[in-house]
This record gives structure tokens, C-alpha cells and sequence, in this order.
């Protein structure tokens, strides 16, 4: 059974994957319709590159927090 985590885990990142591309475009779609078609890819990819770190930053955050926890309580999780 060690294939199932793999297998979800890939699945996992490919809707995720799917899911940012088409709500990126949406965005971007709905800028130029708003502003006339003058939005520059330049700014859609700072913006996106924004959000994208932001959402590893907090990420991050939870995971170490929830390491931090785990000490804390004396959970084994091996």
C-alpha cells in the first residue's frame, strides 16, 4: 500500500495545478475585459508571482507550526 500516498499526492497537484492555471487566466481575462484590454502580462505575473508567495510563506508557516505542536503535545509520528 506504500503506492496510494504517490498516487494521491500526484493527483493532488495536478487538479491543484489545473486549478491556478484556469483561475490565473480567469483573472487575467476578466482585467482585460475591465480595462480595455491594457493589461500587461507583466503585471498579471507579479501579481501572480505575489500570490504564489505568499501561499508558500504560509505554507511553510502551518507546517512548522504544526512540527512545533507535535513537540510540544510529545506526539510520536514515527
Amino acid at each position: 500500500m506504500n503506492w496510494v500516498p504517490l498516487v494521491f499526492v500526484a493527483f493532488k497537484l495536478l487538479v491543484f495545478g489545473i486549478g491556478m492555471f484556469y483561475a490565473i487566466k480567469w483573472h487575467y481575462d476578466q482585467g482585460k475585459k475591465r480595462k480595455g484590454g491594457k493589461t500587461e502580462f507583466r503585471e498579471v505575473a507579479r501579481n501572480s508571482a505575489k500570490v504564489a508567495l505568499i501561499f508558500s510563506v504560509a505554507l511553510i508557516a502551518v507546517g512548522l507550526l504544526t512540527y512545533w505542536l507535535t513537540k510540544q503535545l510529545d506526539l510520536n509520528l514515527t
